[in-house]
């Protein structure tokens, strides 16, 4: 696991619920996690997922509680080796961000994302998400495809993460997918630059 804020730390709120994390692959063991969670496979394989990315060295896994049971999270890894971000050495990904149905509405993403970014690591990395419109709860939500990719540009902008431009294929596959990205304070002028190189990767022929 990343270095973090050298505990398992745990901050309860007001409104029924604790936010811990980084979370240590044991505890994710030990909770419930709450059946509604199936936006990007089903309840027990996306727990089995967690636990997976917590015991990556590099992995990071934020969660919102209501007693034993998990009822959102957020994860942090490097990028899959498929996409052209892992060949970054200083490149986080903010994997996957999810919320029971049923605890919606209660600004649970919004207190995860800061908790997350009050990590000092945080400031180490370039933090991309990659936000790809077929995950999205549409239906549930109420709101439009566009009306959707909106919504996620003022959820993760709480944390400076702003959209960019870019011809990574998986972007562009859809005019709705979004990626966001965010500079820590202690990344060097060296790594933005070579980042800022591999958002367009496509070579202009000149005929």
């Amino acid at each position: 696991m990343l270095a973090c804020h050298g505990r398992e730390d745990s901050l309860e709120l007001a409104n029924g619920y604790l936010l811990e994390g980084p979370v240590v692959p044991k505890s994710l063991e030990n909770l419930k996690f709450n059946r509604h969670l199936t936006n990007f496979r089903p309840a027990e394989e996306q727990k089995k997922a967690l636990i997976a990315i917590s015991k990556m060295p590099q992995g990071m896994i934020y969660i919102a509680r209501s007693g034993y049971e998990i009822i959102g999270y957020i994860t942090f890894h490097y990028p899959d080796e498929y996409f052209r971000w892992s060949r970054h050495p200083k490149i986080l990904e903010l994997g996957g961000i999810e919320i029971s149905p049923n605890w919606r509405r209660k600004g649970i993403a919004e207190a995860l994302l800061e908790e997350a970014f009050r990590n000092p690591i945080m400031e180490e990395f370039i933090v991309v998400t990659l936000e790809f419109c077929w995950h999205w709860d549409l239906e549930g939500s109420g709101l439009e495809i566009f009306e959707y990719q909106k919504m996620l540009e003022r959820l993760f902008g709480l944390v400076s993460l702003k959209r960019r431009a870019t011809d990574d294929p998986d972007i562009t596959e859809h005019p709705a997918n979004v990626l966001m990205v965010r500079f820590g304070k202690n990344v060097s002028t060296k790594d933005i630059l070579l980042f800022e190189d591999m958002l367009f990767e496509k070579k202009i022929r000149l005929h």
